[in-house]
Parts: C-alpha cells; structure tokens; sequence
C-alpha cells in the first residue's frame, strides 16, 4: 500500500537535505524527471482509471490538413483534444515566440464538441493568442514538425519499409511545440473551474494531458500521409519506434519567472521531492525485485545519456563527462552493496564526490524503484496557499529570521556592477518575460521584481536602522507603515519560515545568471528530458518519450516503466 502522507516524519526531516544546497541554480539545472514527475503522474491516473482514447472525428486530406477530435472519459468526465492540421510556408516556419503561424493548433476541450463548436475553435486556434476562447476550452498549444524527420517517415513508410532506427533516436519527435497555455491565458478557462475535479487536482495536469493527446495525433498523422502517398504497398509505423517518438517542445524565458513568482508551490514540489529521497534514504533494506530493477534501470540511463546528443558545445561535454562519473557508478553497483543495509544511503554516498548531475541521476534512479513508498507524496504538489505576510510579528523577530534564512542574500554586492546586470521585464509586443543588460540597454525602470536577494538585503538594511530608534516590541505593521516598500521581501521572507524550500538562493540579476537552469528545474518536474539547451535562455526537450501509447494505457507496467527511455 502506498504512502500518502505529505509530512515528513521526524526521521526523514533529520535527513533532508538543506535548502541552502538544494535551492542553487547549478544544482536545480542539474535536475532529471522522476516518477513524481506530472506526465508519469498522469499516466498512472489514466492506467488505473483504465481510460480509452478515441478518434471520433478525422477530416483529413491526403497532405494531412484537416481538423480531428480526440477524445475520453478521465475520472467521469470527458475531454477531446481538438486538432487543427494547416499548410505552413517554409518561411513562416520559427519556434520563436513572434511566429503568427504553425503547422498545427490545438485545444482541450471540456466535453464533447458539436460542429459549431469545432467551427468556432477552427476560426480561432490556428491564430492562437489573436484568437478568441471560452470557458470550455482548458488549454491552447501549437506545434511545428520537425520537417526532415517527418519526410524521412512519411517517405519510408509509404515505400512500405520501416524508416532508421538511429534517426529517431536522434531526434525522438515528430512535432515540436512552442507553447502549452494553460490557466486562463488569452480568455481560456482558468484553472480553478476544474483543478477540483479527480485526476486534475495535480500541477499542470490538463496541460500534460493535452501534449499526451497531442504526440498521439503525431503518429496518426505520419501514418495517414504515408498511407496517402504509398497506397497498398504502405506500412504502418513499428510500436517500438512509435513508442520512442515524443513531443518536442522549445522553453524560453517565459517560463524562468514561474518559480520566483509561485514560492509555495515551488516549496511543495521540491519539498516533496526530497522527503522523497529522505524517505528512501531512510529505508533498511531493498528486496531482490528492487535491487534487479535498479541494476537493469542504471543500465538503462547510461543507454539514454548514449543518446543524448546536443549540438552545443559545452553541454555536450557536460554530457560526456556525466557519461564517464555514470560508468563509474555502474563498475561500482553490485549485488552485495544492494542487499546490504540501508542501500540506498549507500548509494547516496556512492555519488558524494561526483558532479550534482550524477547525483541527481542517482537520486532519480533510486527513487524509481521505490514507487510504493513515494507516489503518494505527488498528492503533495498542488498549492492552495499563497505566500502570505504575517504583520503582527514582532520586528525584532522578522530581523533575526531574515539573517538567519537569507544571509545568502546579504552576502551579496550590489555595488558590483556584474550583480546587477540583468534586469527582468515584459515585452509589451508579446506579453512575455524578457531579460535585459541594465549597463547596455534601456527600460530598465520597467524591471520586475525577481530580484528577491536585492529587496530582502534592503530591507534588512532598512529594518536594523528602524530598530534602532524604536523599543523592541514594535511590530511587523508598524515598521512597513513606515517604509511600505518593503511588503514584498517581508512576505518573502515570513513565508520562507513555513516554506524552506520557497527561494532560489542566488542573485538572478547576476551576469553569472543561467536561466536556463531554472527552466531545467521546471521541466524536469513536467517530466521532460534530453534537455538541448540553445542559448543560456532556451532550451528543447523531449516530452513523453518511451511513454505508452493510447492502447498500452490499460498495461500498468507499460503505464510507469518508461523512465530515461532507450531505443533498442
């Protein structure tokens, strides 16, 4: 029987680890998926529940543009994924975020829709953002091909041949999408119509439920066109090589604010990531399924880092250095060491001296055979609370608990000017989150308040001078009656107090600043892998790779056995 508690016992508090070495940029850019990862939570759901996806509609020509509807039944509701398949010329073809036209536009849809409702979508999805939506429309995607490998397809199997294995592993998508919107974005149903249905309580699970139905349609699509080109001598494409394709997505610095501007729902994932891994920790003994899984699953992701190949240079080297620390690792992992005590400690210990991405591969390899005792903490990660500022607290106190949570942040100077280099804002064109150079660009005035270390050391600052002229029992009110400016960072602070892991504890104004690793962290809890960074500001992944395809669902083995996938 599985754990649900989201508490962590006294024992696995004592073993977690400390913020102040989780909440690094380096470290969370590190990240890998875990089985509490959004999409493996999903398809567990959709597993158990036994759910069956159908193609109630499919109006498409021999080219493959048309419009289809997918569709079913999730925890007693109904969903459809409505498909909208178009002709895209070469030179409108971006995955930048100022494209106005793509290959195709999706909508999940609450419920069945009839003709006028899919009229009415098809006259505005295809124009995303400019389009028009409703309360049943739960979330708005595009997506573009990725156009020589859905040739390459297209054309061996209309030839009646199964294409090269080594292209797909390469790439490991037919399509690629460029946003996944959700929560009310541009008119679309906010999230609080329907995160209290079962099954969409959980963080981002419409969204990941729409890109699962979306890379579904990914593979009927290749097998219509090449059906139309080839005729009886067409083939359908091979499971195995249909279960390796995925989702491709391009993430950019529009999902970077996420984390600094949700601290408590950023605390509840990594919190219940690592009571996980404290939890495992903790555990006496692994028994011969565990410790024969782990050996065949560290086997597995050294097959994935294999095939993981990326055309920037200094991730690549990154690759091949984890590559080697993970041969080590495997010349290191025996039957004796795991059917010892605590194992899994062991293992901890095994990766002390390695790199934080070998260490968090390690972390994601033993929490994936120790499904019973953590699944229930993916109950953990929604948030029903905002961080909230307490101003019948003494002053006193709020000055103690900020040098002692945030003397990461007054360590920092802001004179330098490298440590205050960037400046966050939004693009009026695009509405979207964009990183300036204060020293070399204008509209700095316009900045927007990620710079959390900045305002917390002002605070303080501003606070001890207060304190001085005023007796020691004032309180939190008072001091922001004074000096109102500072309600931001002493919400921040109070809240980190309840919420330890609410902050990422470096300077994102710094020049040092990486923020692709925050979109690291974000992804790999979508579920994300084969992380291809493009800039230190954009990055392509791999979503649902390796995962079940609509008619394994019913498989639970299939379900939840598709971590770090390998393509035989």
């Amino acid at each position: 029987m599985r754990d649900v508690s989201c508490q962590a016992d006294p024992a696995e508090s004592a073993r977690l680890r400390a913020p102040a070495g989780v909440m690094r940029l380096s470290r969370m850019g590190s990240f890998f998926p875990t089985r509490l990862s959004f999409m493996r939570v999903l398809l567990r759901g959709l597993s158990a529940g036994q759910v069956k996806i159908s193609r109630p509609v499919w109006e498409m020509d021999k080219n493959g543009w048309g419009r289809a509807v997918y569709q079913l039944e999730y925890e007693k509701a109904v969903y459809s994924l409505v498909v909208f398949s178009n002709q895209l010329a070469e030179a409108d073809r971006t995955d930048r975020v100022i494209a106005t036209a793509w290959d195709a536009a999706f909508v999940l849809y609450d419920g069945v829709p009839d003709t006028a409702e899919l009229d009415r979508l098809q006259a505005a999805a295809p124009h995303q953002e400019k389009g028009r939506y409703g309360p049943r429309d739960l979330v708005l995607s595009r997506a573009n091909k990725s156009v020589r490998l859905f040739e390459e397809l297209v054309s061996a199997l209309a030839e009646g041949r199964q294409p090269e294995a080594g292209l797909i592993a390469r790439t490991g998508y037919l399509m690629r999408t460029t946003a996944v919107y959700g929560n009310g974005k541009f008119g679309i149903s906010d999230r609080d119509q329907f995160a209290g249905r079962a099954g969409f309580s959980r963080p981002f699970a419409a969204e990941m439920l729409a890109v699962y139905l979306i890379r579904h349609f990914t593979h009927d699509l290749v097998d219509h066109i090449a059906a139309a080109r080839g005729g009886k001598k067409a083939v359908r494409l091979d499971r195995e090589l249909r279960r390796h394709l995925g989702i491709g997505n391009s993430t950019g610095l529009g999902m970077a604010p996420f984390l600094v501007n949700h601290p408590v729902l950023l605390n509840n994932w990594m919190l219940a990531r690592e009571t996980a891994w404290a939890r495992v920790r903790g555990l006496a003994a692994a028994d011969p399924d565990q410790q024969k899984n782990l050996l065949d699953l560290a086997r597995r992701a050294a097959g994935h880092l294999a095939e993981w190949q990326v055309p920037d240079e200094a991730a690549q080297a990154r690759i091949v250095a984890l590559r080697l620390e993970w041969a080590e690792v495997q010349a290191a992992l025996s039957a004796d060491l795991l059917a010892g005590s605590y194992p899994f400690e062991a293992l901890t210990g095994m990766v002390g001296n390695k790199s934080e991405e070998c260490q968090e591969l390690m972390l994601a390899l033993c929490l994936e055979v120790n499904g019973e005792a953590i699944d229930g903490l993916a109950d953990c990660m929604e948030c029903s609370q905002e961080a909230r500022l307490n101003p019948a607290a003494r002053a006193a106190d709020l000055l103690a608990e900020t040098r002692q949570r945030f003397g990461w942040a007054l360590a920092i100077d802001f004179s330098q000017p490298d440590a205050v280099q960037h400046f966050w804002y939004v693009s009026a064109e695009k509405l979207e989150p964009r990183l300036g150079n204060r020293h070399l660009e204008a509209g700095s005035e316009l900045e927007t308040p990620l710079d959390i270390a900045r305002r917390v050391q002002a605070m303080e600052a501003e606070l001890a001078d207060w304190l001085k002229s005023v007796p020691p029992d004032k309180l939190v009110a008072e001091f922001l009656l004074a000096c109102p400016q500072h309600r931001l960072a002493v919400r921040r602070v109070q809240t980190n107090g309840w919420a330890p892991y609410s902050e990422i504890q470096d300077n994102l104004l710094d020049a040092s600043c990486l923020p692709v690793d925050m979109l690291r962290c974000k992804l790999s809890f979508f579920g994300a892998s084969k992380f291809d960074p493009k800039s230190d500001r954009w990055t392509r992944i791999n979503m649902y790779q390796g995962a079940p395809l609509a008619d394994e669902l019913a498989d639970a083995r299939l379900a939840d056995d598709w971590w770090l996938p390998v393509l035989a």
